[in-house]
């Protein structure tokens, strides 16, 4: 037997069959079956097995698939307790879909890829061992969370750790590119270094003077951004993480850039092929002053970065446009043109209508709410990291004068149901933190120095959450209530605090903190005057009781973690970011990330083999209810649950907008005609900037045709 030549399995078949109803019920048991004969016609017979733990790993280290170096750090012993442990948990895949993304996906193969040489316990074992880098408390912890499922890694972390021949241990970077050649040149290299080795990557173009601007005084000599844009897409593409992922990048403009209609442009399906970006995805960068100037429905003014950062002598990226705006206006020194507000609004959502991009990032609400000392830019492919950068100065020999510093994204995430059920939700959050604190640790990408140079000073990491619309749904609780908010808001508060306390306990071990710690709002106590009130508590009965036997802290517990903070420090700059873990969520088997699921029965096409079908977990009779689709939903309950989210969340959250082209009636109040129109989107977007969103990743539309455009995967994590 081979996986190479599976012949007569039925579970295929069984798991079609879920979609077709049985006096009009769901037979969610043809799923149940399609597990099991999953194991029996494909898992068992073509699984490795060997008379022992220790000879099954040591077979892997002398066959280079798994590195000597992690397991040598503890002995055979220690290694039989952790895998005698994983044995006890009985661990089982609650769907078909979960299993055959695991072992089709994740799973070690052998080099011809005929056989499997580990189970999902070896996968977690692996990772455990590596991540706790020879602590064996830690690495029996971790074990405890993953087998648990209430800790996930981010796909490159749980696919790559302890492999010998693997890529990088992050999703994905953040890099800016400033206005000369040898910093658009050193940063396509980075792009083909980074997606060889991590699969995805940011770069703000914001910073590059418009086609059309001077060179040295001639004008009409620059080509502006979009053929830069060519440049960064082809480079992504043509570099791959060892085949196993495509690489991936977006690239983001300010929407005060005078490029910025050609910017969109590109991205339409009608755009002259000379010009077309297919694979690239967009971002763009809205200061508050644009809200402004739209609402008013008045003119707004480009303006030319060159001039901007020949007058303010830094980028133009670093300019606070908002504050500045005026002063730019009147300024003669600084080049600039005019167009309408609102004219520039309706390109945008005629764009994500038709694609889904651009993704949006509201830039001063970002910078607003960061304790950070610098500014954010911009942020990553998912839209969710939000980190402050400062630039590079590169000579001709492409070396850099002055090193600055960029971003890499170490991410993992709670599976919200699961962890809601830890013997202990702190020690769980702290176990977790450990995780990420190695991932960063360990990371460097000495490919593209100012990455390297981020990662070394300010110790980021991202931890964040899925599986809410089901723990929603399985609690009987509807998504967008009341309830829901109460829950939400005391969940990321409890990550929040519990990142840090083991932050701060990092900080206190190592004697360390993360780079300009004492210019931050942690530092000053400033960030935790919300929280010394003591007003994040459960408000209703409902949400008390969920909590019950959950440490809530008082005002007395911030009012003490503070003065600890103030005293020893963090160590990681940042601690949460809350992704869309497509991938991920369907191995966990709970709904992605924190938006609404779209479908009860979700149709997947994966790749050669059709249709497969994956249904909501816990569905049931008892949950259907609560089981609406986020196509059928008021995005305005969306957005209300991620600004809950987001107050307690450092970073960003990849925020999804779930839209149909007929739009049931009834849902928005403002509607005339079932016609999904731009005005919805720009209601929508405006809405959300009120509520304090900070970012919008796709734009998610449900066409006549029962397609979907838009994605709704971290496309440098998916695999």
């Amino acid at each position: 037997m081979s996986l190479k030549n599976l012949q007569d399995v039925s579970y295929f078949k069984l798991n079609n069959e879920i979609n077709r109803p049985v006096n009009g019920q769901i037979p969610l048991n043809k799923d149940k079956e399609a597990l099991v004969a999953f194991f029996e016609e494909n898992v068992k017979p073509n699984t490795m097995t060997f008379p022992s733990i220790m000879e099954k790993i040591n077979y892997l280290i002398d066959q280079e698939y798994i590195e000597a170096e992690f397991i040598q750090l503890y002995s055979p012993s220690f290694i039989e307790k952790l895998y005698q442990f994983l044995d006890e948990q009985h661990f089982s895949f609650k769907s078909f879909m979960a299993a055959y993304k695991f072992y089709s996906q994740y799973a070690l193969k052998t080099n011809d890829g005929s056989a499997y040489l580990e189970t999902y316990e070896d996968r977690v074992a692996f990772n455990a061992l590596y991540f706790a880098n020879g602590d064996e408390e830690l690495a029996l912890a971790l074990a405890d969370e993953m087998i648990h499922q209430r800790y996930q890694p981010a796909t490159p972390s749980f696919l790559n750790a302890g492999r010998k021949r693997r890529g990088e241990l992050v999703s994905c970077f953040l890099t800016q590119v400033t206005d000369d050649m040898n910093s658009i040149g050193r940063s396509i290299n980075s792009a083909l270094q980074l997606s060889r080795i991590g699969g995805g990557g940011g770069i703000t173009l914001s910073n590059l003077r418009e086609a059309g601007a001077p060179i040295k005084g001639y004008e009409g000599a620059a080509s502006g951004v979009v053929p830069v844009m060519k440049l960064f897409e082809d480079s992504f593409s043509y570099s791959n993480q060892l085949g196993q992922r495509q690489g991936a990048g977006v690239v983001y403009l300010n929407v005060f850039h005078p490029d910025i209609i050609a910017f969109l442009s590109a991205k339409k399906e009608n755009a002259d092929e000379k010009i077309r970006v297919k694979t690239l995805s967009l971002g763009v960068i809205v200061p508050d002053k644009f809200y402004e100037l739209t609402r008013k429905n008045e003119d707004m003014y480009l303006f030319s970065p060159y001039s901007v950062e020949k007058e303010y002598g830094v980028p133009f990226s670093y300019v606070n446009i908002t504050a500045e705006y005026d002063h730019l206006v009147a300024n003669p020194n600084i080049r600039k043109q005019k167009i309408k507000a609102r004219d520039l609004e309706n390109e945008i959502s005629k764009l994500q209508q038709e694609s889904g991009y651009p993704y949006v990032i509201n830039i001063d609400t970002a910078n607003r709410e960061n304790p950070i000392d610098g500014k954010i830019i911009m942020s990553n492919l998912c839209s969710e990291i939000l980190q402050v950068q400062t630039p590079s100065v590169i000579n001709g020999k492409q070396e850099y004068e002055v090193l600055g510093t960029d971003i890499s994204c170490n991410l993992g995430s709670t599976n919200i149901v699961n962890l809601m059920q830890s013997p202990n939700f702190g020690q769980s959050v702290r176990t977790m933190t450990r995780a990420l604190t190695f991932i960063t640790d360990a990371s460097d990408i000495d490919v593209v120095p100012p990455i390297q140079n981020g990662n070394k000073l300010n110790h980021t990491i991202g931890l964040g959450a899925m599986g809410l619309h089901t723990y929603l749904a399985k609690e009987q609780m509807e998504y967008g209530s009341e309830d829901s908010l109460d829950f939400t808001n005391i969940y990321f508060m409890l990550l929040n605090y519990w990142t840090l306390v083991e932050s701060n306990n990092i900080a206190r071990e190592r004697k360390q903190v993360f780079h300009n710690f004492e210019k931050s709002a942690y530092a000053d106590g400033t960030y935790f005057e919300k929280y010394v009130t003591g007003e994040f508590q459960p408000k209703s009965e409902k949400v008390k009781a969920l909590f019950e036997g959950i440490f809530i802290p008082t005002a007395e517990d911030w009012n003490a973690l503070k003065q600890a903070v103030m005293k020893d420090g963090l160590y990681h700059q940042n601690r949460l970011a809350v992704a869309p873990n497509g991938s991920i969520s369907y191995i966990n088997d709970t709904s992605a990330s924190i938006h609404p699921i779209t479908r009860m029965i979700e149709e997947r096409q994966e790749k050669k083999i059709g249709k497969i079908y994956y249904p909501a977990p816990y569905l049931s009779n008892e949950t259907i209810p609560y089981y609406t689709s986020a196509y059928d939903m008021d995005m305005r309950k969306v957005i209300d649950v991620y600004a809950t989210a987001q107050q307690h969340v450092d970073q960003g959250m990849s925020l999804t907008l779930f839209m149909r082209s007929e739009i049931p009636e009834g849902i928005y109040e403002w509607k005339t005609t079932t016609k999904q129109t731009t005005r919805d989107l720009n209601i929508l977007r405006h809405y959300a900037f009120h509520k304090g969103i900070k970012s919008i990743y796709y734009v998610r539309t449900f066409t006549d045709d029962a397609e979907e455009i838009g994605s709704n995967q971290c496309e440098s994590c998916v695999i």
